[in-house]
């Protein structure tokens, strides 16, 4: 699919429980019809580099939203000052962050320009949380984890916002799942992802993952010391590859 024209904005969509959140919504230009994705943001919140991901999807020929995760620590403060809120508590949880998520990829569903088919894809938490939501749900046609720490757990880091491992849904999981990983990363660790792909092998799921040399977390950011010109340019190139197999 090549580059194309898109209009970007800022949406409210129906979260979890029924709140309105904020989103950043992108779109091709035209009718369509076209394959949507829905964009988990990372730890650091709703920043630029997530509004630039979601524009990159539309250019590319997909709608695409990402839901602002931070939104109910966020009521009059900036977006970092919610995101700075949010991980000082520990995060949001996951029951919130599915809900919230499946907002969003009801929202492009509903769209006129929509195929009916949506991804899910997440960086950092944002890659557990992509996994939780196609373990958890029947919204999504296909999920993209790039190097999301925490989804093999130890029960000692079970708590009361993340009480279930991700891995332990595994069984669930009944969508095309891509995993984009660095080996020189900590959190995933490459024995993590190890235990990861056995899971999905020993309960015959349908996977993809690659992993790269000299890449560690976050290596995607081209805004970060960790950015990794090379192994980001042929990530990004799977992700392309991976939608146009799964959801066009």
């Amino acid at each position: 699919m090549t580059s194309g024209p898109m209009t970007a904005e800022l949406v409210t969509i129906t979260g979890q429980g029924g709140t309105q959140i904020g989103a950043y919504v992108a779109k091709p230009q035209g009718n369509g019809p076209f394959p949507g994705v829905v964009l988990i943001h990372h730890m650091p919140g709703w920043d630029e580099w997530y509004f630039e991901a979601t524009r990159r999807f539309a250019h590319r020929g997909y709608l695409a939203i990402a839901p602002d995760l931070y939104h109910r620590e966020g009521q009059g403060a900036s977006r970092e000052d919610a995101a700075a809120k949010a991980r000082a508590a520990g995060g949001v949880a996951d029951d919130q962050v599915v809900g919230d998520i499946s907002g969003g990829a009801n929202y492009l569903k509903a769209l006129p320009q929509s195929n009916g088919k949506v991804a899910v894809f997440g960086t950092c938490s944002g890659g557990r949380q992509a996994y939780l939501v196609a373990t958890r749900t029947n919204d999504v046609d296909a999920c993209i984890d790039c190097w999301g720490g925490g989804v093999v757990m130890a029960s000692t880091d079970l708590n009361e916002k993340r009480p279930v491992a991700p891995l332990d849904y595994t069984s669930s999981l009944s969508v095309p799942l891509l995993g984009i990983f660095g080996n020189d990363d900590h959190s995933p660790t490459p024995e993590q992802v190890n235990e990861h792909e056995e899971a999905l092998k020993s309960h015959g799921k349908a996977h993809e993952f690659h992993r790269y040399d000299g890449a560690g977390h976050g290596f995607f950011y081209y805004d970060r010391p960790a950015y990794c010109t090379e192994q980001a340019i042929d990530g990004w190139s799977k992700i392309w590859e991976f939608l146009h197999r799964t959801i066009q």
